[in-house]
């Protein structure tokens, strides 16, 4: 592995039309050392059977996506959120990350009050946290870009996701800084200071904006300098706080999905290193 790629991660979603077996042998080949994984693909494959795949691979795990999805009203499907995201911290530990994203959910069918949804995201920190310390797994808390807000995640800037996250220890509880989610907001440098104070970076995460976005906005992800996001000074501002851990590359995009997935592979690297280090 090159110095320069030391610390590149490639998320599974970044070359979804890979199995796991490829994913972990490409990034074997390229000299990639790190990987994020998925929970739906990884349960299909099997979490006992995707951890030694990497392990043998002599791959690290940076990071599972997703738990969350916390603001139901009804005590029957919060209580079924709860379970679920117990089983993704038995997963994360299983594969032997420290790091279990959480995209905190919308807003119920029926609901308005965004403060009230992210109080009960609040409580179910109290019972997650405790729960994940004890397996060695930290919760990152991921704020998505405002128009997810409705039906994926009404915590949409990192001032909001450090709002919930200091209620709690720091080796509990913590922030994804992703650039897609966070590179409009002016209060982005600050709250990464903050974040990086307090010691709760718990991932920093790579992909681009581009316009327009597609119809499904979910995929509107870009490839590194396909967009306007100033991706070395917002690794400057994460690192100016002393976080030297894993930077992971994480694109939702149909035309890569489309693609080869070894000269997928090849072109993030390559723009990793032109437009990030």
């Amino acid at each position: 592995m090159s110095a320069a790629l030391s610390r590149l991660s490639i998320n599974q979603e970044t070359i979804k039309q890979w199995s796991l077996p490829e994913l972990t042998e490409g990034c074997v080949k390229a000299g990639i050392g790190q990987v994020g994984l998925w929970r739906a693909p990884v349960q299909e494959y099997g979490v006992e059977r995707a951890a030694q795949l990497v392990k043998d691979a002599g791959l690290t795990v940076t990071s599972l996506c997703r738990g969350g999805f916390l603001t139901a009203v009804d005590p029957a499907e919060r209580a079924r959120a709860l379970d679920d995201n117990r089983a993704a911290v038995d997963e994360a530990a299983a594969l032997s990350t420290d790091t279990l994203v959480l995209v905190s959910g919308g807003l119920p069918s029926g609901e308005k009050d965004l403060y009230a949804a992210r109080e009960r995201i609040a409580d179910a920190l109290g019972e997650l946290g405790p729960y994940a310390q004890e397996r060695g797994v930290r919760l990152a808390i991921e704020p998505l870009h405002p128009m997810f807000a409705s039906d994926r995640c009404v915590v949409s800037t990192l001032s909001q996701a450090l709002d919930l996250a200091e209620r709690f220890p720091a080796e509990q509880v913590g922030v994804v800084v992703d650039t897609y989610h966070i590179w409009w907001d002016d209060q982005a440098p600050a709250q990464i200071a903050r974040a990086g104070a307090g010691g709760r970076i718990h991932s920093f995460q790579l992909a681009d904006w581009i316009t327009p976005l597609p119809a499904g906005v979910l995929v509107g992800r870009g490839q590194l300098g396909d967009g306007c996001v100033d991706f070395r000074a917002i690794r400057q501002q994460v690192e100016a706080t002393g976080f030297d851990g894993p930077i992971e590359v994480e694109i939702f995009n149909e035309d890569l999905w489309a693609r080869d997935g070894a000269e997928v592979l090849a072109e993030v690297a390559s723009r990793y290193l032109e437009h990030a280090c």
